[in-house]
């Protein structure tokens, strides 16, 4: 069954926690044990209503709070698909937990209260949301119950988020807007009857007709070696398999390969999935490849077609989220993890800084602190194999590690 990751934002209190949980009670994915505990909970606060919000807020803070602090992930499946939906904060101070949530997810929801409209918080969202290149945008315009449904209410809200559109570097993303009420279900996962004057989709049913193939970031495919297979019994005493994850596009058997660092050529043999053999390996699959020749590949190596190389360089710039108290400057090394790889890197340039509010840039910065997000240049102690996050969201993209902490201390995105 297919999996669509999906990130939401939103500023605080519009709702995010309680649309998830308004999916999962509509589409009856809560266990009955935690529908009771809602019950319960929200007789005990006097409401007259579920409060859906605690099927996601999981940390103590969250539920006494009212509010998102840490990324959530929750999962459910209908007959089509399976979901996880990202459940990210929406205060300014956690920026970097909606560049994690989002970082991986081929859709996203933004939420704008319909009583407060596109707001300073609303530009940060749909700027992170371009900046990882999250191809299926829906804005879903909530509360409408608080203004009466109203359409005129609806196309402002609308408009100031196509002027907002206009400022985004990357247009190839699908945006929609939907009118709902997270609260009261409408246009959920059910068709309001309150807003006859909507005609598109409920929020469930764009999302179950989404096409995989157009939300995902297919490129070329690349396969990382994480393990190298040497069973050493007597019936696979020659076996020499290759395991690891198909990144991109797929992999056939008889394709020309080239492995890297190396660059020697061969060609597939087979393509194993456990103990059964297959013709293809389709993106994302798990899989150990054997090769025709006896060529040296190891932990670390990539495998990827003839004519389809990805750069091979010790240097880079690149978009860094910066995620720890203790700040990035210019001459500070760290660990890069790039896929499997681990290289020993160098902060060379601080570009510039980029404010999330489509505000511009920020010069002559000389540290980044935690929340930041800039342009950065980097020189490596060896080459890696990397794509621009642009053309391949996996091989574009890796994580700061301190040399001292073992932290993991900032995400980047390769330009």
């Amino acid at each position: 069954m297919e999996v669509l990751k999906i990130a939401t934002a939103g500023s605080v209190d519009d709702g995010k926690s309680t649309l998830i949980g308004r999916i999962l009670y509509d589409t009856k994915s809560l266990t009955t044990d935690k529908l009771e505990a809602i019950e319960k909970t929200s007789k005990q606060k006097g409401y007259d209503y579920l409060d859906f919000s605690l099927a996601t807020d999981g940390l103590v803070a969250e539920r006494e709070q009212g509010i998102t602090i840490d990324v959530a992930h929750i999962y459910f499946s209908t007959a089509t698909k399976s979901y996880i939906i990202a459940d990210t904060p929406g205060h300014v101070e956690y920026t970097r937990n909606m560049v994690t949530g989002a970082s991986t997810s081929q859709a996203a929801i933004i939420l704008i209260d319909a009583r407060k409209g596109v707001i300073e918080q609303t530009n940060r969202h749909f700027f992170i949301n371009n900046l990882l290149r999250v191809k299926d945008v829906i804005v879903a315009i909530n509360k409408m119950d608080l203004v009466d449904f109203s359409e005129e209410k609806y196309n402002a809200i609308k408009a100031d988020f196509e002027v907002l559109m206009g400022k985004r570097d990357y247009q190839d993303q699908n945006i929609t807007f939907i009118p709902v009420s997270a609260l009261k279900g409408d246009n959920v996962v059910n068709k309001s009857e309150k807003m006859p004057w909507y005609e598109g989709e409920t929020l469930l049913e764009h999302l179950e007709g989404l096409d995989m193939a157009a939300v995902s970031n297919v490129g070329t495919p690349r396969f990382p070696v994480q393990y190298v297979i040497r069973p050493k019994t007597e019936e696979f005493h020659d076996f020499r398999g290759f395991a690891g994850k198909v990144y991109g596009g797929e992999l056939n058997v008889g394709d020309e390969v080239v492995a890297l660092p190396s660059q020697t050529k061969s060609k597939i043999k087979d393509i194993y999935f456990y103990d059964k053999k297959h013709q293809t390996a389709s993106r994302r699959s798990s899989v150990t490849i054997t090769l025709e020749d006896e060529i040296n590949v190891s932990r670390g190596d990539m495998l990827v077609k003839v004519g389809d190389l990805p750069k091979i360089e010790k240097e880079f710039t690149a978009t860094i989220s910066w995620m720890d108290a203790q700040k990035l400057a210019a001459g500070n090394k760290y660990v890069i993890q790039h896929g499997v790889n681990k290289v020993l890197a160098k902060v060379t340039t601080i570009h510039h800084k980029i404010n999330p509010d489509y505000s511009g840039v920020e010069e002559g910065v000389s540290a980044l602190g935690m929340n930041d997000i800039a342009q950065v240049s980097f020189k490596l102690n060896k080459p890696i194999f990397y794509d621009a996050f642009k053309d391949h969201r996996t091989n574009g993209s890796f994580i700061l590690i301190d040399t001292q902490s073992n932290n993991t201390v900032g995400a980047g995105f390769i330009n």
